[in-house]
């Protein structure tokens, strides 16, 4: 596997010849997944104008419902409801889809929904795995579709302002990031196997994972701690600072990468760690470092959650909270410079970053002019990968070592083999999209 931007290029097509929806057109959209992060789907798409909310699909009837009700509350008009996402990417009439459902369904749903010829705005982490992520943006490429990441904090006019002033060297030389997320998650307990439920296609929401039974713990939520669905929360919310920490470092894809850990703090039937540091360092020794902690801990910096970036002069430090960055210099306590959401004219903070992103995402498909996305599929896929590449160090227990110019694992194939999924039929992502 290669993943460097030529390759990427060289599966695409001219920008001149990108599909495009004209800018008084209706852009019919399909909601794939109608778990709890779609209800900010629905919420933000029906605030925008010339969207129309077509479809939703899930493998689980109650929530198809659940969501059809809310639209039909909101906008006057009930969306079809589907259990397979096939059938919406059959319907010709629908323009793009937004992808909410499970992890591990990711990539391969926004595979299927280029080849059908429909725009995508997928969650984060974009994938589950480093391979269906490559083919994910070559699909993006090949079909000359928009494909947008739900790295939301992308679309947030004051961290656009806040990096363009770090690479200015407002810090000096920066020598690290370090990326934190503290949110304490209680035990899972342990539930047995049992016939899923009527309503729920147990066979779709397995998708491409291995075949297993269902339980309790899988469905609707705690699927995030199981590593055949989800990433930890490196993956969940960790991804989203990673995100910020390597926009703001201009990088792509690390040479080392540690990760140690556990899950701590009780025995349940979660597999995946729920404390986590992981440290990815890239040639010339920098280093971009994340910390997850799920158990009772104290703040840093008086953050839970965001990211600090350390220079040869000072540091700056996000309060996402009040939607700003803050700049402490040479040992100051007081902050200046200061980049807030507060000075822009569309004060768009952290609560409002969803709505911006999806509004960016229609303006491109309006436009066919894929350089206008504020989150193209490559970029939220390097994130993903950073994600991915923790984990496998972390599974592994040891360092692993990539080629920073294709992201490709050297000097190990059992963690090599790790960055392919072996998929059930006939859910396999294709060799060629």
């Amino acid at each position: 596997m290669s993943w460097t931007r030529r390759d990427f290029v060289a599966a695409g097509i001219a920008a001149g010849s990108l599909a495009r929806a004209g800018a008084n057109d209706r852009i019919r959209v399909g909601i794939i997944g109608n778990g709890g992060r779609s209800r900010d789907h629905i919420a933000e798409l029906t605030r925008i104008p010339g969207v129309e909310i077509a479809a939703v699909a899930d493998p689980d009837d109650t929530l198809t419902m659940e969501k059809s009700a809310a639209i039909d509350k909101l906008t006057g008009h009930a969306p079809s409801r589907q259990r397979d996402l096939r059938r919406i990417l059959d319907d010709k009439n629908i323009d793009a889809v937004t992808i909410a459902c499970c992890n591990h369904w990711h990539a391969l749903a926004a595979i299927w929904a280029l080849q059908a010829g429909k725009h995508v705005y997928v969650e984060k982490p974009v994938c589950h795995d480093l391979f269906s992520g490559m083919q994910m943006v070559a699909a993006s490429r090949r079909y000359g579709r928009m494909a947008q990441g739900g790295t939301q904090r992308r679309s947030n006019e004051y961290i656009r302002r806040a990096f363009r002033a770090l690479r200015d060297g407002v810090i000096g030389d920066v020598y690290m990031a370090r990326c934190i997320h503290f949110q304490d998650r209680p035990s899972l307990g342990f539930r047995q196997p049992q016939a899923p439920p009527s309503t729920l296609d147990w066979d779709l929401w397995l998708g491409p994972a291995r075949q297993q039974e269902y339980h309790a713990n899988l469905h609707p939520y705690n699927w995030h701690w199981f590593w055949d669905f989800g990433n930890g929360e490196l993956g969940n919310n960790g991804v989203h600072f990673i995100d910020l920490a390597r926009w703001g470092l201009n990088r792509r894809w690390p040479s080392k990468i540690t990760s140690t850990g556990g899950r701590f703090g009780y025995h349940d039937q979660g597999q995946t760690p729920n404390t986590q540091l992981t440290t990815y360092q890239f040639e010339d020794g920098v280093q971009l470092v994340v910390e997850i902690r799920n158990r009772y801990t104290n703040r840093e910096q008086d953050l839970s959650s965001g990211v600090i970036f350390y220079g040869s002069k000072g540091y700056m430090i996000s309060e996402h909270d009040r939607g700003c960055y803050e700049v402490y210099l040479e040992g100051s306590k007081t902050p200046g410079p200061v980049y807030s959401a507060a000075d822009d004219p569309e004060r768009i903070d952290d609560r409002k970053s969803t709505g911006a992103h999806f509004r960016n995402f229609f303006s491109a498909v309006r436009s066919g002019n894929r350089e206008s996305l504020n989150a193209d599929i490559e970029e939220t896929f390097l994130s993903t990968g950073y994600c991915l590449l923790g984990n496998i160090a972390f599974r592994r227990g040891h360092e692993i070592r990539v080629d920073p110019a294709t992201g490709n694992i050297t000097g190990d194939a059992e963690a090599a083999r790790m960055a392919r999924d072996v998929c059930r039929k006939p859910f396999t992502v294709p060799d060629r999209v």
